[in-house]
């Protein structure tokens, strides 16, 4: 089978480029590069719509590279032939690392900017002024260059692509990208990616295509049971608490993992929460400054962290989702994103579209809101070829939204039905009354410090000392993000977990777990070691091997 796919070295590709591919690993291409690249050389719209992690970003990528290269070899006036849409900033910086890697070889000949950060218009005006060949940038973020005339693309542009383009218009860039179409040219080529196909979708798809081959690749939007595993358990408030402490306590889960929830305010309880018990944790929402959430993101990409606790935050994605949320039992927090509203970052989006590399499982500890929602979230997950697992927590007032979720995945793929965790409570019952003592320290009053010491720490990394990580990069891998907040009262003997209170079932496992991390823990740093009575030879304890002998200075005195 294999062997009658198209390869990357058959699609006609520019030598440059193939090293660059082959530099990345990528023995052949996936099915959405397969198909898609030989239809965008061709110079046919696109509208492909295939699952997270299946390759789309470079789908498009490539085509793009190669024809400018193409382009590049009559016509050597610089100019902007490509600009790439995105609906968060994050997945801005993303597009362009992968443009980069993809140029690696010709980047003298392909230039690219993104413009989504943050920067002033004039900041980043002598960029554009250089006239990169590709710009990534968030639909209002482009209008407005566009407007103050630092971008001209009526002339020049060849190539348009929207990216996770069933997210542009919940982020609320129907207008801009309306006005946004007025300073293009009547003739380009357009290519729409989708990881699900939206009325929003088609709505575009009728704006921008012309003629498009519809391209509907892997009839499921998530990956069958065999490579992604979908759990759910109906459990109480206090139970998410309690099952979330057992899970990464006794390390049942493992390897990294993404938490969601629903809000920020939800995002430092549980950080706060999980610090009681020594669990170090990131924290991933739309007040962090963008360079914070970026870093954040490459450092877990890399391995420096276990665990990020991140928002999908409805309320910014779409407006009218915010009545919903109040309904599912979280009106109490609807003060808080008001009061909040002004710090938070509306082209924020940890869920959609952004690679987090090698997730091993994926925890919805407040269940998404919607169904597009919850496949962006868990499509974090079992990405490529990768095993992955999902476990969804269901309070009672959250059960509606299963059974939407179940029906659309059911409907959508026979294997891709959330099967029931099969977790014995009272197995851990012994743990409630330490996670009761975690949480009376998480009050309110500390959220609420937790939120404003994690927004100062982060803006003091980001803008501060950016010049001097710019000129030392080495001294930004020092810089962590998940270290721990302290505004509750921490108390020490939470850290430990006493033998007597874990489950006879899970007892095998968990000192399998100590063993090899007592294992890890020997050696140590090289320099002066000290030593300590305690940790004498075995069997050599002073208090239990002591002996009184009369006569002490008899004896000092026969020896002198």
């Amino acid at each position: 089978m294999a062997e009658d796919r198209l390869q990357f070295h058959e699609m006609g590709l520019d030598d440059r480029l193939l090293k660059a591919v082959a530099d990345l690993g990528w023995s052949q291409p996936t099915l959405i590069q397969e198909k898609a690249i030989p239809l965008a050389l061709e110079g046919k719209d696109l509208l492909a719509r295939a699952r997270t992690g299946s390759g789309k970003t470079a789908a498009y990528a490539i085509p793009v590279i190669q024809r400018i290269l193409a382009s590049k070899q009559s016509v050597r006036e610089q100019d902007v032939r490509a600009l790439i849409l995105v609906p968060t900033k994050e997945l801005g910086q993303q597009v362009q690392t992968m443009i980069r890697q993809l140029t690696a070889f010709c980047s003298r000949d392909v230039r690219v900017a993104d413009i989504t950060g943050k920067a002033d218009l004039s900041a980043q005006r002598p960029i554009l002024m250089e006239k990169p060949d590709v710009v990534v940038g968030t639909p209002s973020r482009v209008l407005a260059h566009l407007n103050a005339q630092n971008l001209v693309l009526h002339s020049s542009l060849e190539m348009l692509v929207v990216d996770e383009a069933d997210l542009l218009f919940s982020f609320g860039f129907e207008a801009d990208l309306k006005n946004l179409l007025c300073h293009l040219p009547k003739i380009y080529q357009s290519f729409l990616m989708s990881a699900t196909l939206t009325e929003d979708v088609q709505a575009l798809k009728e704006l921008l295509l012309h003629n498009p081959v519809v391209l509907k690749l892997q009839g499921s939007q998530l990956p069958d049971s065999s490579q992604l595993q979908q759990y759910s358990i109906k459990c109480v408030e206090e139970d998410k608490f309690l099952l979330v402490y057992t899970l990464l306590k006794l390390r049942l889960v493992q390897g990294k993992t993404l938490l969601f929830v629903g809000a920020v305010e939800r995002c430092y309880r549980l950080k706060l929460f999980l610090e009681q018990f020594g669990i170090p944790a990131c924290v991933l929402n739309s007040e962090l400054p963008v360079q914070s959430r970026c870093h954040i993101i490459t450092q877990f990409n890399q391995g420096f962290y276990d665990y990020i606790i991140a928002t999908d935050e409805q309320s910014l994605a779409d407006p009218t989702a915010a009545p919903q949320a109040a309904t599912a039992g979280k009106g109490k927090k609807k003060k808080n994103t008001e009061r909040g509203a002004k710090t938070k970052d509306k082209e924020y989006g940890v869920s959609r579209g952004v690679d987090f590399q090698n997730v091993a499982n994926v925890i919805n500890f407040d269940f998404p809101t919607t169904v597009e929602s919850y496949i962006h979230r868990v499509g974090r997950t079992a990405r490529a070829d990768n095993p992955g697992t999902a476990l969804s927590f269901i309070s009672n007032t959250e059960l509606e939204l299963l059974s939407e979720v179940e029906e659309a995945l059911t409907g959508d793929h026979a294997d891709s039905v959330l099967k029931p965790y099969q977790f014995k409570m009272e197995e851990i019952e012994g743990f409630r009354y330490r996670c009761r003592d975690a949480m009376r320290s998480v009050t309110k009053q500390a959220v609420k410090e937790a939120r404003l010491k994690e927004i100062k720490q982060e803006l003091l990394n980001s803008e501060k000392l950016k010049t001097y990580f710019e000129d030392n990069p080495r001294d930004l891998q020092l810089l962590r993000h998940d270290k721990d907040l302290h505004p509750a009262v921490i108390k020490p003997h939470l850290k430990n977990v006493p033998e007597y209170l874990i489950p006879e079932t899970l007892k095998g496992a968990v000192s399998l777990l100590s063993k090899r991390r007592k294992r890890r823990e020997k050696p140590k740093a090289a320099g002066v070691v000290k030593s300590s009575f305690k940790k004498n030879i075995p069997g050599k304890n002073p208090l239990k091997s002591f002996r009184y002998s009369g006569g002490r200075n008899k004896s000092r005195k026969g020896k002198a």
